[in-house]
């Protein structure tokens, strides 16, 4: 089996950023919810059987109580801040297995998730839908892949490689150097994306730089600057990488049997409707029926 496991949040900024509104029949806008659970229907009538989806509407987690300048909730338009308990209320409805974090991202419910899924020997492949730079931590070999469904992109040990500069081990290390502004910490002055790759794929791990550029067995541009605001500002750069470490405890589950698509609820008609997405019942319906 494969498992597929979606950033829920991800997913719902992309819809309601790319779609236009739709009003229910309350006034209520519904589009970005109703976009990613007619995604998600697309997904199991392509052949997912175990499917997950994570969200985190309340967006703070523990690791803002580490760092002031983590990312908050601030901004985010009230409107699609709405839709997050529409579109799990939905999920589940649906049959899907859905995971709203509220101490934690829902980047760690998807490591803890990935992570459980691996050590099944049942499952061939785990996909983690997102291309989400975090999850890159996760990726093993051919097996543990990520997924960017909008590019239609497979991204394996190899091609994080490619892309960072650094194996998935590293990609914590490689985010507390050059720094993640999408979650708020911005890394060390000087150390870019180049340089930060160099040295990690030689040394694997921000503790294991040494402390002088003069002994480092490569050469780096501006190594001693580098090395320099390393050895000054080293707690800031361990400080941000754990910010980048994913939590695989966050979520805790029997098996991957917890993730296999269900029958429908007895509400999903209705849950259906007050979204004006009818017409999904009747597909989940005859695809039950072709699966049970």
């Amino acid at each position: 089996m494969n498992v597929h496991i979606v950033d829920g949040t991800y997913e719902l900024f992309r819809q309601f950023f790319a779609r236009p509104s739709h009003l229910n029949s309350e006034g209520v806008d519904v589009g970005a919810a109703r976009a990613v659970a007619r995604s998600m229907l697309v997904m199991l009538e392509d052949g997912a059987t175990h499917l997950a989806v994570a969200t985190d509407q309340v967006i703070e987690s523990f690791r803002n109580k580490l760092y002031d300048g983590y990312k908050t909730g601030s901004g985010i338009d009230p409107v699609l801040h709405a839709q997050f308990p529409v579109l799990e209320q939905v999920l589940e409805a649906m049959g899907v297995a859905v995971f709203a974090m509220v101490e934690f991202e829902a980047d760690d419910a998807m490591a803890a998730l990935a992570a459980i899924a691996a050590r099944d020997q049942r499952v061939e492949r785990v996909l983690i839908c997102t291309p989400d730079k975090d999850l890159a931590q996760c990726v093993v070999g051919d097996r543990v892949v990520q997924f960017d469904r909008r590019n239609n992109k497979v991204i394996n040990a190899e091609g994080v490689v490619d892309k960072y500069g650094v194996p998935p081990e590293s990609i914590p290390d490689y985010l507390g150097l050059v720094g993640d502004s999408a979650d708020g910490f911005p890394g060390l002055p000087g150390w870019g994306a180049k340089s930060s790759a160099t040295v990690l794929a030689r040394y694997g791990h921000i503790e294991s730089i040494p402390g002088a550029a003069g002994q480092w067995d490569i050469t780096v541009r501006g190594g001693a600057k580098l090395a320099k605001t390393l050895a000054d500002s080293l707690q800031d750069a361990l400080l941000f990488k754990r910010l980048a470490i994913l939590d695989t405890n966050a979520v805790q589950l029997a098996n991957v049997d917890e993730l296999r698509w269900n029958k429908p609820g007895e509400n999903a008609a209705e849950t259906l409707a007050a979204i004006d997405a009818g017409d999904l019942m009747i597909r989940l319906t005859k695809l039950w029926e072709t699966r049970r």
